[in-house]
């Protein structure tokens, strides 16, 4: 018989606690998450290693001691089954206890249920390959200059807009008009922006044009950067175009709300919206002039799909696909049927938060103040020791999230540095460091005081989500109660998606009841984390900037990194100095998972996947699970 830790055994019964509380309470749903900082919404690479061949149809990954799952025994690719049928439509859950936004454009979306839905009409005029690396097998071809500079773009020219009139170089231009505006209301304008030649004399009103944008001809772009970038090629380049001959008469300041955006969106993908119905479902008909081929569904619906339904939406064919599938929930569905699991490690990790400033709106820029709750880094770094994230994977979601280390996951194993020593689970080093810090309780009612002797009440906000949202809350704060600092919820509850992402800042405005909070971050194709931990990045929640933090994240995105081995140790210098100053603790990396009913041909997780129009279906309707 296997022997089991103290820790583990202690772990695992406040866990049965917890649930039970959480049962008693009526739960809440899903631990939430958002990429709102990623440009892209692309999802990594998977190791493709298929299914078990042993059994035919069946998806189920092997379940390996103690009950814990592997991403490795999953394959991004949907194995095809029977022969498919002309036409059909697919039935796609954002699975989401919220509603979605609904700004369908990518100049002003911030959040990922928009994304998923714009990935399917609003195509990107670039293609990436399975590192991230634009190709020349997207709508639009390129060529760079010899000092790396100056791009060269080609619109190919079969690409339209779905109204028709063809895809330009203006509209591509337009783009980024409209991002470098002065009355752009949206958060795209940042360092990828800045870096263009006359962005920000244009974005301060002193110039009329960009000058380091060129339409040369009808389907020919030019654009100069200041500085050479190896992010250019992963990522830092804007790929979506505008169309001025819709947005060209709107004033940008009223762009983001204008039915254009909101009611009747257009794109150049293989599907055209037909229909919304604001926050609950997107309604597409196929783009029969569709650059790469009339697509083979008639049609795609996407609709919001609750976290505590998502498992009977599948098995009755409510849905055929989703975004995601809470990864807490496999183990109990791992042998569904009807649906085979695909899966990949997420481009994406969970982390705590420090409020450790403010935004300065006027100025766009990180403002920090050492008078904040948080400001001692010795209180974030026994916050870190004081909690088991190892324990969290295994126990919340069996293997299928894990320990994370540091601020670039394993999505990106050129750039991860796994070497790195960071805080592990200790509540005795926790105790010890708020010790020495001074954070001692003066009043005996068992919680800490500041150093000054005030009174500590530290609040927490975490996001609603499916069944493990609210226990995971209280774990944290429990584990944080053991070492002696009275956290709290925020507002005594969980706050739902969009409210969360505002008071913690993306509004601009920084709620300063936040103390700390649970987020979680899509990192997007290209490494460079300056559009999250950058002085000048909206998505610095933290709102940390130093010196060496800022000189680290220009350097990896100068000429020198185009050597990838400098690059490799720019990132792991900026790795250790953010386990060394912690505005952010990560807690676990993630498995995308994501089930396809058993009808669904040609279908893929891939992240260099760019044949939506290839989907088919076998039948009329999903089939429903035995």
């Amino acid at each position: 018989m296997k022997k089991i830790s103290f820790s583990k055994a202690l772990f695992a019964l406040m866990l049965i606690l917890l649930l039970a509380l959480a049962a008693c309470s009526g739960g809440s749903d899903d631990e939430g998450s958002g990429d709102s900082g990623s440009d892209d919404a692309g999802t990594e690479e998977g190791t493709d290693e298929g299914t078990d061949e042993g059994e035919e149809g069946d998806s189920e990954a092997a379940e390996g001691e103690d009950g814990l799952y592997s991403i490795e025994d999953f394959s991004t690719d949907k194995t095809n089954e029977g022969e498919a049928i002309e036409g059909g439509t697919l039935q796609y859950g954002l699975v989401t206890d919220t509603a979605f936004e609904g700004t369908l454009n990518w100049n002003f979306y911030s959040g990922t249920y928009d994304a998923e839905i714009l990935g399917w009409f609003g195509e990107s005029l670039l293609s990436n390959d399975d590192k991230y690396r634009y190709t020349n097998d997207g709508a639009a071809t390129y060529e760079v200059s010899d000092d790396n500079r100056t791009f060269t773009f080609t619109i190919k020219d079969n690409v339209n807009w779905h109204d028709g009139e063809p895809v330009t170089a203006e509209d591509w231009a337009f783009s980024f008009e409209v991002i470098g505006d002065p009355e752009y209301t949206g958060v795209r304008y940042g360092a990828d922006f800045t870096n263009i030649e006359g962005m920000e004399a244009y974005n301060a009103g002193e110039a009329d044009s960009i000058s380091g944008i060129e339409v040369v001809d009808e389907k020919t772009l030019k654009i100069t950067y200041i500085k050479a970038s190896p992010s250019l090629l992963t990522g830092g380049i804007w790929p979506y175009a505008m169309p001025k001959h819709i947005f060209g008469d709107i004033p940008v300041a009223e762009m983001d709300s204008s039915p254009e955006v909101r009611e009747n969106p257009i794109g150049f993908g293989p599907f055209k919206v037909e229909s919304i119905v604001p926050g609950e479902s997107v309604t597409m008909v196929k783009n029969e002039d569709y650059w790469q081929g009339e697509p083979k569904l008639d049609g795609v619906t996407v609709k919001v799909v609750n976290p505590s339904t998502v498992v009977q939406a599948f098995e009755t064919g409510e849905v055929d696909a989703v975004d995601s599938f809470p990864a807490d929930q496999y183990p109990d569905n791992a042998d569904m049927s009807n649906v085979e699991f695909l899966g990949m490690i997420d481009l994406a990790y969970t982390y705590i938060g420090f409020k450790l400033g403010t935004w300065d709106s006027e100025n766009a820029e990180v403002v920090m103040d050492d008078s904040k709750k948080m400001s001692d880094v010795n209180l974030r770094r026994a916050m870190w020791y004081a909690v088991d994230n190892d324990a969290v994977g295994k126990n919340f979601y069996n293997g299928l999230r894990w320990n994370a280390t540091t601020l670039i996951p394993p999505s990106h194993p050129e750039y991860h540095d796994e070497t790195i020593e960071t805080p592990t689970y200790d509540p005795e080093e926790a105790k010890r460091i708020l010790d020495e810090a001074g954070y001692v309780d003066t009043n005996g009612d068992g919680m800490r005081e500041n150093p000054e002797g005030e009174e500590l009440v530290i609040n927490f906000a975490s996001m609603s989500g499916g069944d493990t949202a609210e226990p995971l809350a209280n774990y944290y704060i429990q584990s944080w109660n053991a070492v002696g600092l009275d956290v709290q919820l925020l507002d005594g509850r969980l706050q739902e998606f969009n409210t969360f992402y505002d008071r913690v800042g993306q509004s601009g405005e920084d709620d300063p009841a936040v103390d700390i909070y649970q987020g979680a971050w899509g990192v997007g194709y290209d490494v460079n984390p300056q559009g999250l931990y950058g002085h000048k990045a909206l998505f610095n929640f933290p709102r940390y900037e130093s010196e060496e933090n800022t000189a680290l994240l220009e350097d990896g995105v100068s000429e020198e990194s185009f050597d990838v081995e400098h690059r490799k140790q720019v990132y792991s210098d900026w790795q250790k100095l953010m386990v060394e100053e912690i505005p952010v603790f990560p807690t676990l990396y993630r498995s995308l998972l994501a089930p396809v009913n058993n009808r669904v041909q040609n279908y893929s997780i891939a992240v260099d996947f760019n044949a939506l129009h290839e989907i088919a279906v076998t039948e009329e309707e999903p089939i429903a699970a035995e």
